[in-house]
């Protein structure tokens, strides 16, 4: 036998006994659990939104008191002359005294102007906004795995067909070598063998390649390290009884974007009432609770000091013109929430054109799909036929290449149009909200 043909049969061996050892299977399911678990963005997106949690706590809410303890210590070393009325004099040097105090204070907000009643609802309202961001970061993770994981999936089903391609290629140079051989053939028939096999072998290799680059970006977005030994699940079902106008509707509903407004809309409105909060005064409780203690020196009437003892009182403050700051802010807060209000506008003129794009790209790409695998049956039809004519002398190597080049493109056409329309499809689920809700 040819060396070449005994190269190319060890080759085709390699290949097949490397794909027969993947046998674990990532499922998309499984995927998606690692995905949530591992995947960076969403990891941070999670830690924001418990950040925000933290801010919306009533500990962050200015409604408790704060209290605070003070203690201080004093030393005097003096050289004092004293007068008396009676005209003596009395001369100290180095006369010592100490002071000691300690206190404990209580502040109180009673009332300013509902600024931290506005504060605390807009706390909450960012503490939403956090879940729908990270909310968005999900639906974006995932339908990015998806992506990688039907291009590992169309890459892994293309090296497939590769090389059941250089499988018939070799059978097909075994075939030209024995009849060479018996006088039943030209050793061009041969040569032209050996080139379709290197072209087949250069391809899987290739091929090969791209499904092990594909597996790594998976990786990337699992935010794991796998083995590049599993496979993916290849099987693709579609959502064929879902309804346009009832897609369009949980668009409005639920599209991440607009209710991420909504909330912008909310926190503004907000915002504003906080700032009015600058129209009004601010009473505080102040409270303590202190001991002192002083040890006076010679020239004192008293030779040491103790006092224990409350106090408190009611503090109010009122800005009556604070060089017109709120007012700006205050009318500053109302454009930003014309704004925001136009802007939600804008974004739902954007998503009815994204939605209808997308939704006529997704029928178009289902048709293509169909006709695909229409094309997938004739192809097989006209390869086996030419295959048998090819066994039979009744057709040239030529044309049964061309039959098997046609078989392989058919093969290949059908794969991506098949993860395309799944990919436009799942594009659509995003744009309405319901990429999480629907069982893929």
């Amino acid at each position: 036998m040819n060396i070449h043909i005994k190269y190319n049969m060890i080759l085709l061996m390699l290949f097949m006994f490397t794909s027969a050892n993947a046998q674990d299977v990532l499922t998309l399911n499984k995927a998606v659990t690692i995905a949530l678990d591992n995947n960076y963005g969403v990891k941070i997106a999670n830690n924001n939104t418990a950040i925000a949690e933290n801010n919306k706590s009533v500990l962050n809410s200015g409604y408790l008191p704060t209290l605070s303890g003070d203690a201080a210590a004093g030393y005097n070393l003096d050289n004092t002359e004293a007068i008396f009325s009676d005209g003596s004099v009395t001369t100290l040097n180095g006369a010592e005294s100490s002071n000691y105090s300690t206190s404990i204070n209580l502040d109180y907000t009673l009332f300013d102007g509902l600024g931290r009643y506005y504060d605390y609802k807009q706390l909450k309202e960012e503490y939403q906004l956090s879940k729908l961001e990270a909310r968005e970061t999900i639906e974006n993770t995932i339908a990015q795995l998806f992506t990688v994981y039907y291009s590992v999936a169309q890459n892994s089903e293309n090296a497939d067909a590769l090389k059941q391609t250089l499988e018939i290629s070799n059978d097909r140079i075994l075939r030209a070598q024995y009849q060479f051989d018996y006088g039943q053939g030209t050793m061009l028939d041969v040569l032209n063998a050996q080139v379709d096999i290197n072209n087949d072998s250069i391809n899987l290799m290739n091929s090969e390649q791209n499904l092990l680059n594909s597996k790594r970006d998976l990786n990337v977005v699992l935010g794991t390290e796998l083995d590049l030994d599993f496979k993916v699940d290849t099987l693709i079902t579609f959502l064929l009884d879902i309804n346009k106008e009832d897609l369009h509707a949980k668009m409005r509903a639920n599209n991440v974007s607009l209710l991420q407004m909504d909330k912008n809309i909310a926190i503004n409105e907000f915002t504003i009432q906080a700032n009015k909060s600058g129209y009004l005064p601010t009473i505080g409780l102040t409270g303590s609770y202190g001991w002192n203690k002083s040890n006076n020196n010679a020239a004192s009437f008293l030779a040491e000091s103790t006092n224990t003892g409350f106090s408190g009182g009611v503090v109010l403050s009122w800005d009556l013109f604070d060089g017109g700051s709120t007012i700006t802010s205050v009318k500053n807060a109302k454009i930003n929430l014309d704004n925001q209000k136009l802007e939600k506008e804008s974004i739902y003129l954007s998503l009815d054109r994204d939605f209808n794009n997308a939704w006529g790209d997704y029928q178009n790409k289902l048709k293509i799909y169909n006709i695909q695998e229409n094309n997938i049956i004739t192809s097989k039809n006209n390869f086996d036929r030419t295959k048998e004519q090819f066994k039979l002398g009744q057709i040239t190597s030529i044309e049964f290449r061309q039959a098997q080049l046609n078989l392989l493109t058919a093969e290949f056409s059908r794969n991506n149009a098949k993860y395309e329309a799944k990919i436009a499809e799942l594009y659509l689920l995003q744009l309405s909200g319901e990429l999480l809700n629907v069982k893929l």
